[in-house]
Order: structure tokens, then C-alpha cells, then sequence
């Protein structure tokens, strides 16, 4: 399975203003795993970085003069997506961008979010943690993902840290560690030596007569205080 974990950076945040990409990142995963495989372009968008835009990113107009147009790197990286699952945070925003920037090309049939599946981390975040804050640093923090070294955002890094919070999001290293390309001989050896491990009887401790009753002495109370206590009705306890 190829994904790829993809992040832009922008002039502004609304393409009916005319506002570009200025930086693309993509991170590949191979069967969860990086590779390596990644793909990064800063980007002269012909227009000028918001100022609200430059604070988040530090991408600035003189910066990028000398960087090349979308339509100059629009089919390297569709080269680099093709037949890969996308995961983005947020993921319409990017997607409009990347759409907005393949129609001005004449390359909106179909449209670049229309090529191939993506994952919404935003949205997996929601499902899991409703009513909480969901951006990267939230995220980050939950997951005990490092992301010390964003201070800035940046279209590569943020892919590189939402790589992370994604498979720690949906399970992170697959079986503790162990390849998923281990043949079944090397699995069976390591089941026969678990097996083979001598281990001590379980010790059970039961609870006492005098613990039993300071037990249901509490249930009692609990009754007595709400007017039901479920435990007692099920022990039979009067």
C-alpha cells in the first residue's frame, strides 16, 4: 500500500482571492513505513505573500523570486502522487488549492481531488477526540509526537510530523515491531520459544470475610444516598 502524506503552504487562505501555493510537501509511505521517497518544491506563486500568511509560514516574497512557476513542477508531482493514497489534515483546503492550480493549467479534468483516494486526518481526529482541539501541535501532544523543531509551519516538515501522528492515529508500528515481511518460519519460531517460557502459576488473592463486608457495607451506603446501587441488585446483597 503507497501513501502519501501530503502538506501545502499558501499565500493567503482563499484561492477567489487569487491566493497560490507557494510550498508543497509529500512524504511516501510504503506499507507504513517511510521510505525516504520525498517530494519538495518551493514555488514563485506571481503574486504577493499575505501578511497574515507570512507570519504562519516565514515564506517570503523575496524568497521565492527566484523559485519555479506550479506549471513547471504540476507534472513532477503528478508523477510523484500517482496511484497513491493521499492523507492531508484539513485535507479541502489543500485540495482546493491543488485544484485551483491544475484548472488554471487546463488540467481540471479530472480534477487533481478527483485522481485518487484521501485520507482526512482532521477528520479521523474528530471521530476520535470530539469536542477537543484537532490541529498538528494538539494532535502532536496526544500522540507523543516530537515536533519541537516546528516553529515555523513548513509544507515538508508538517508532512513529516502528520506521517507520524497518522500512524500513531490509527495504530502505530505494526505488530510490536515486528516486519509484516517475516515468513511464517521466523514467526513460528518465535511463538514455539513464547511458548516454551516456564511461567509461575497465577497467584489468586480473594477477598477476606472482613473485606466482604466493609464491600457491601459501601454498597449499602451508596444505595441509601441515590436510591439504587446497581452492584447490590445484581450480588443479591441486602
Amino acid at each position: 500500500m503507497r501513501q502519501i502524506v501530503l502538506d501545502t503552504e499558501t499565500t493567503g487562505l482563499e484561492t477567489r482571492d487569487g491566493h497560490r501555493i507557494i510550498e508543497i510537501g509529500g512524504v511516501e509511505l510504503l506499507d507504513r513505513r517511510l521510505t525516504g521517497n520525498n517530494f519538495h518544491e518551493y514555488i514563485n506563486p506571481e503574486r504577493e505573500v499575505e501578511a497574515g500568511a507570512l507570519e504562519v509560514h516565514g515564506i517570503s516574497n523575496e524568497f521565492l523570486a527566484d523559485k519555479p512557476r506550479f506549471a513547471e513542477v504540476a507534472e513532477a508531482f503528478l508523477d510523484y502522487v500517482d496511484g497513491a493514497e493521499l492523507i492531508i489534515h484539513n485535507a479541502p483546503f489543500d485540495l482546493g488549492f491543488l485544484d485551483y492550480e491544475y484548472g488554471m493549467l487546463g488540467m481540471s479534468r479530472p480534477a487533481f481531488s478527483e485522481r485518487q483516494p484521501c485520507i482526512d486526518t482532521l477528520e479521523l481526529a474528530r471521530a476520535e477526540r470530539p469536542g477537543q482541539r484537532n490541529n498538528l501541535d494538539a494532535l502532536c501532544r496526544a500522540y507523543e509526537v516530537d515536533n519541537a523543531t516546528r516553529t515555523l509551519h513548513g509544507a515538508l516538515l508538517d508532512a513529516e510530523i502528520l506521517a507520524d501522528v497518522y500512524l500513531a492515529m490509527t495504530g502505530g508500528q505494526v505488530a510490536l515491531g515486528l516486519s509484516m515481511d517475516m515468513d511464517r518460519q521466523d514467526v513460528s519460531a518465535l511463538e514455539a520459544a513464547a511458548d516454551a517460557v516456564e511461567r509461575p502459576p497465577v497467584r489468586v488473592l480473594r477477598a477476606s470475610t472482613e473485606e466482604l463486608e466493609k464491600h457491601n457495607a459501601r454498597l449499602a451506603d451508596i444505595r441509601e444516598a441515590s436510591g439504587a446501587c446497581v452492584w447490590l441488585d445484581a450480588e443479591g446483597v441486602q
